[in-house]
């Protein structure tokens, strides 16, 4: 029986890097997840790899077909941009393991939907000062900066995973990416010993 194994952590603590370390892993044999969205495509990300892009209109369809597991929405200083896990093609845990990139709230829901024993969480940890000296890096280097955005996520980063809600979702276990190939080492030997 296989696991999905739920990649969370605040903004910038290098997430995304993990992931996809993680998935080049062959060891690991995992599958990606991927997610949706109805926020605008970022430079440099491709539909079907981060996200898959979508509409409103889209998103009340999956969910009037009863297809969306978990969804959240954040009142961004851009409009309201949605992200949802869809129950589609992608997943088959009789036969294979899975990594996907969340939030806290979606690893309760996603938990809650398969069942305790089916999900793993994995919780990327960074010192804050590291945190927005990478979030300045990577929003520089878009097409059109959201300096705004930014310091918004960052902000409410520090309520949606607080201490409480972490102890809450039954989260002990930390991993510190303040240098990524000891990280990512702690993060394959525990994937290794949950499978």
């Amino acid at each position: 029986m296989g696991k999905i194994f739920c990649i969370m952590g605040k903004s910038a603590t290098g997430k995304d890097t993990i992931y996809k370390k993680l998935l080049q892993n062959d060891e690991l044999n995992l599958r990606r997840i991927v997610s949706y969205t109805t926020r605008p495509i970022r430079e440099g990300e491709r539909e079907g790899i981060e996200y898959h892009f979508t509409d409103v209109e889209t998103m009340q369809q999956l969910e009037q077909q009863g297809k969306i597991i978990e969804s959240r929405a954040y009142d961004t200083i851009h409009g309201i941009w949605n992200y949802f896990m869809v129950k589609d093609s992608q997943i088959d845990l009789m036969q294979n393991d899975y990594l996907i990139i969340g939030t806290l709230e979606s690893y309760i829901k996603i938990r809650n939907y398969f069942g305790e024993d089916k999900v793993v969480p994995i919780y990327i940890e960074l010192e804050d000062g590291k945190r927005l000296t990478r979030a300045l890096e990577r929003e520089k280097i878009q097409c059109e900066p959201k300096y705004e955005e930014m310091c918004r996520r960052f902000l409410a980063d520090c309520q949606d995973f607080s201490c409480e809600k972490l102890k809450e979702a039954g989260i002990s276990k930390f991993y510190v990416n303040d240098e990524l190939e000891r990280c990512l080492l702690e993060v394959k030997r525990d994937i290794l010993a949950n499978k």
